[in-house]
This record gives C-alpha cells, structure tokens and sequence, in this order.
C-alpha cells in the first residue's frame, strides 16, 4: 500500500511531538565530540598551527659502512662509523642504537612474543650480531670509551663524558657480523633461484634510536608489525660482493666504471635518456660471465644517499637489470631501475617493473612533493613488499595488477615516512594509513586507469566495521590483533583521508592542506598531533570531531534519514546521528520531474543533539530523498539513508 499525504503528515506531527518531547527532556549535548584535545595545545618545540616551533630541533647521524658479503657462509662482516650531532637543549650521556638483527634469535622478545601458528612476521632464529672493536668519543680529541650494554635489540653506547646539549658531536664505530636470515620479517632475507641466490639486506647496520622532544629516546624493542623511526643524515657505505654478483642500493652508485663493464654503462647512459626501458643486463647475459667485469674474486660497490633515514641493498648474480629516466617537476631527471631473477621476468611480471615505478615517482612528485633522492629502485625478492629510502623489496612472484600495487605502495612510502618521518613503530596509520591514501590517486591516474582503485568504495569495508573485534586506528602495530592490522594501519586511516578530501573539505582545501603538511614536516619528525593542528590551521576548519572519532575512537557513521514529511508545501527531513561519529549530511533530492539538486548540512547540527530536523523548501514534488548519495562515507547501516524506504513503497 502507499501512504498518503494526510497519513504522512499526521505521522510526522506525532513524530514531532515525540521528538520535542525527548529532546526537553536530553540535558546533555555533544560538545565533547568537538571540543579540543587537551594535549594538542602547542609549545615553543611544536606550535599549535602544527609546525615545528621556533625552538624545534632534531639530532642527526651521519654514517661510514664498509662490509662483505659472503655468499657461501650468508654473512654480512663489515664495519660502521656512526657521526653523532646533538642538537637537543640536554647533554647526553649515552646513545642508544637499534641491533636489530638480534631479533633472529631464539630468546628475542619479538620471537618469544609470536604465536604459536606464526604470522607474517615469521624469523630465522640463528642469527643476532656479533660485535667487536666498540669505541665511543666525544669530540675529536675526546677519552675513548669502550663501554656498551646490549638489550635484545637495543645497544646502549656510553662516553667518558656527556655530549653537549645544542650541537655537541660524537663518533660511534664498531665491527659487526651476522648470518643472513632466509626468513626475515617478511622485510629481508635470502631466496634460492635457479641462477643463484637473492640476498635483500634491511636493518643490516647499527641505526640511531632517534631521541626527540616527545619521550626522550624512543627504545622500543623490534618485535614484528611496529616498524620505524629513524634520525636523517647522511651516507657513505660499500659493499664488497662475488664479482660476478649485480649489487642495487639506496642512493647514487659512485664508482660505475670499477663494477661496470663498458657495455652496461654504456647502456646506463641510454637508460637515463630514455622514457622507455632499456636493458642494462639481458635475460640472456644473466648467467654469462663475459658479462662482468671480472670473472672471479670480488667487486666492491660504493653508495652515497644524503639526508635520508635509512639505507637498504641487494646483491646476487641472477639479476636482469634494467632501467629508464624518471622526469622530475624541477627539470632535473634521475633513475628508475628494477632486478629480477628469470623466474620473475614476462611483460605480464617483472619486464613492466621499471615503467611502474617511473609512473609511481613522477605522480607523487607532481601532485605532492618532488621525490629527493638519486634513484629509484625495485628489487624482486621473497618479500611481500617492504620499503626503504629510494629502494624496494616487492614480490617476485607478483605480476600485472598485484605488480603494480605493491611497486606503488612501495614508491610511495618515500613521502611516508621517508620524507615525513614519523615515528612507525608507535603510529603505522601516519605513513601505511597516508600511502594507501596517495596509492588511491596514483592508481586511478596509470595509464589511463589500466587497473582499478576503490578505496572511496568504503561500504565494501563495512562487515568489519560491524565486528565486535575490530579495534580503533591509535592501536600499537604489535598489540593489534594482526587480523585487524590491514583495517587500522592502512584502510580505516586512508577512508579517513578520502573523506576529508572528497567529503568534509573538498580538493582544493584538502590538497593546500595536505601539501603544506608533507612540505612542512619533510625530513623532520611529526607526532599526529602536528597532522591534526596542521590540517586545520590549513584548511580553515574545527576537525576535533573527526579525529576524535575516527583516529581515536572505535565508533561507526550511521546517519540515517528516519523520515520526509509534508509541511506547509515544503518538506521537513527528519534526520537522525545513530553511528558515534559525527559526519556533515550531504543530501540529494530527486524530483518527480526527473530533475535533482544536492545540498550539504554541516556537521554543527549535531553539536545540540543527535536529531535534526531540517525544513526543504521547494515548489516541485519530491520524488525520493537520499543522502551521501555518492557512497564515500563508510556508513554501517545502508538501510536507512533514503526515502521513501521500503515500508513506503508498494508491494
């Protein structure tokens, strides 16, 4: 049956009196879904528009690495010399450096803290380093001190006197070596190819623990999902290799001509001309030693990478090389390069990888920020994808599409968090969470969308918004219940930024923001706090509501549209917040002519309450009502965000 106009309207006048009733009744507003967070107040070290304060500092590390390879025993021996600045306002008495090659042992925390059945963070429990020759100075003329503790995957290195606080300097070095993991994290280790074998090296040297304004020194032990948080500086390694072994490493190669025979570079040299890719070492020449440059003994490879937070190589001889140019914003064109074994190659696989991440790196340089460093490379390996400044591990196995994703993802953890250097370990959503953001835009942009991007189809994620298991985005990488871990690191935080961007905001305002954000805090150490102060200050607009509630909190958007009512020739919507977290009501009214027109309420209206009743003025005849018609807004109950709903209609 249908309702008529008369029934409607006696309908909604009892429904009116009802809410009318209610609402004298309701004392209580929600003023503190939008009232500030106390701690988000501002200082002289981080200001409250969010950027760094007029006294911000941030400590620095400069490394020498010199080490071998071995690739009969899978060891890594070298040598690192570690340059330490002090530009805190405290002096210090000690540094502490992450070991964490010390996780792939039988008593680390980080083994004795996975389950049974494992997980993706699955180790190799015969490694850990061994050191040697631990020497630590302050100054250049300063007592060299010898003395260190080692906890699970911390090292804690004293001097004989403290640094000095504002600028103070003070050198760390010590021999190091370890067997290399076969399983590694899921983030490094070894795979056996027919040609020879694949070795990923990542967290392969002492790093600075990064000491900042916030809590001091960051100690956190390397336990699996919790990633990093590193201090910028400056790089200068070698790695000495089989001679006949193809070695890839974040940064500028230096010595081309004592690794490279004239053929390659001769082809390298095409390659950083060319939009398309150019072999630097044949499917054909993988397996033939004339191909290099020497055919026994060792080469050694050298490396420079400047400001950066990290370095990461891979070294085998079943490499094919390959390469193109990647055209910056600037004019200034670097390299896009890729290695893969025979098993990973096909023009369905590993032959498009150097095209994927030229594509990658020009898109977020363009929209975003202009990639920094000399070269971009992608290194097929046993590797689900992992991350490291200018360089990646992605799966050499993947190909089309699941290629393409995880080379994009990978690219674009450049921006974050290695230009935006947040602190992984604690906040995974501020660099996973922002990448699958920008992965959205830089899909939907690849050649002419050659593969889908739906991350603003957030209904499809809406079973697990339902579940009584879930957890809320600010949850710890390793207390996060590892099912849970793609929604709260990566999809619940990058839906959040879609909907900033193309529901609260709108482009312009969002991008001015965001880009502000990224250029303001590029190389340097922002806490989500410095994100949220300074999107708004920004874009001009009170978000507490939003991160509260959806950074914060573990409620769900339901707005539904309980009823539309005749009222005086208009219609009166009566409107309703069922979900905990507030959301602006984007409407579109369709008219019985065939017509339609949108119209936005802000989110203020339920600052008293959460019932709205909204008057529509119109002169036409409403034929059906719906809001966020779009679908961008990850709503938990589709059932009630239209009119007439199914007990309107006929049967």
């Amino acid at each position: 049956m249908k309702y008529t106009l008369e029934k409607l309207s006696i309908l909604f006048l009892c429904l009116f009196m009802v809410q009318v009733t209610v609402a004298q009744q309701v004392e209580e507003n929600n003023q503190s879904e939008f009232g500030d967070f106390i701690y988000r107040k501002g200082n002289m070290y981080r200001s409250a528009s969010g950027k760094p304060g007029p006294m911000y500092w941030q400590n620095g590390a400069d490394y020498n690495i010199d080490v071998t390879l071995d690739d009969e025993a899978h060891t890594i021996t070298g040598s690192v010399t570690i340059h330490y600045t002090n530009n805190s306002p405290e002096a210090l008495d000690f540094v502490w450096l992450y070991l964490e090659q010390n996780r792939f042992t039988e008593d680390s925390r980080g083994t004795l803290t996975t389950p049974i059945q494992g997980n993706r963070y699955n180790g190799d429990v015969d490694g850990g380093y061994q050191l040697s020759n631990v020497s630590a100075k302050v100054g250049k003329r300063g007592d060299v001190s010898d003395r260190y503790l080692v906890t699970d995957t911390r090292m804690q290195v004293f001097f004989e006197e403290p640094i000095p606080a504002k600028g103070g300097e003070a050198t760390i070095s010590m021999d190091f070596s370890y067997k290399i993991p076969v399983k590694g994290m899921d983030r490094m280790g070894r795979l056996d190819v027919e040609e020879g074998t694949i070795y990923a090296l990542a967290q392969w040297y002492p790093r600075t623990a990064v000491f900042d304004d916030v809590k001091g020194w960051n100690t956190e032990p390397y336990l699996g999902a919790g990633e990093f948080y590193l201090e910028y500086g400056d790089f200068e390694y070698s790695v000495t290799a089989p001679s006949d072994h193809i070695v890839v490493g974040s940064g500028k190669l230096l010595n081309p001509g004592d690794v490279m025979t004239n053929t390659m570079q001769d082809r390298m040299d095409k390659a950083m001309k060319s939009d398309s890719t150019v072999y630097i070492l044949t499917p054909d020449e993988v397996a033939d030693p004339a191909t290099r440059l020497k055919q026994d003994g060792t080469l050694t490879w050298k490396f420079k990478i400047e400001n950066s937070r990290d370095i990461a190589f891979a070294s085998s001889q079943a490499f094919i090389w390959d390469a193109a140019k990647i055209d910056l914003p600037s004019g200034k064109t670097i390299l896009a390069q890729s290695v893969y074994p025979k098993e990973s190659d096909g023009q369905d696989a590993w032959s498009r990888s150097t095209e994927y991440s030229k594509a990658s790196i020009e898109h977020y340089s363009e929209k975003w920020f202009e990639f920094p460093y000399p070269a971009a490379t992608n290194v097929a390996a046993d590797i689900g994808g992992m991350e490291y400044p200018g360089l990646n591990f992605c799966g050499y196995e993947s190909k089309g599409e699941s290629l393409w994703g995880v080379t994009d993802h990978e690219f674009g953890h450049n921006w974050f968090p290695m230009i935006v250097g947040s602190n992984e370990r604690l906040y995974p959503w501020m660099d996973e969470g922002f990448n699958t953001f920008i992965n959205h835009y830089s899909t939907l942009e690849f050649n002419n969308g050659e593969y889908p991007a739906d991350l603003d189809h957030t209904r499809k994620y809406v079973s697990w918004f339902n579940r009584e298991t879930r957890e809320g985005i600010d949850t710890y990488p390793d207390v996060v219940n590892t099912s849970n871990l793609g929604m709260t690191a990566y999809m619940k935080p990058g839906m959040g930024l879609i909907m900033l961007r193309e529901y609260i905001l709108g482009h312009e305002r969002f991008d001015n923001a965001f880009k502000s954000y990224i250029e303001t805090w590029a190389f340097k150490h922002p806490q989500p706090t410095d994100f949220f102060n300074h999107m708004e200050n920004v874009a001009g607009e009170n978000l507490n509501w939003f991160w509260q509630n959806w950074f914060y909190g573990n409620d769900n958007i339901d707005l539904s549209l309980d009823g539309v009512y005749p009222y005086g020739g208009n219609y009166v919507m009566a409107l309703s917040n069922r979900g905990g977290v507030p959301m602006p009501v984007l409407v579109e009214v369709t008219f019985e002519d065939g017509t339609s027109e949108r119209f936005k309420l802000p989110v203020e209206i339920w600052q008293r309450g959460d019932q709205w009743n909204h008057l529509y003025k119109t002169d036409k005849e409403v034929k059906s009502i719906v809001i966020d018609p779009d679908k961008v807004l990850p709503d938990v109950n589709i059932g009630n965000d239209k009119w007439p709903s199914a007990i309107y209609e006929e049967e």
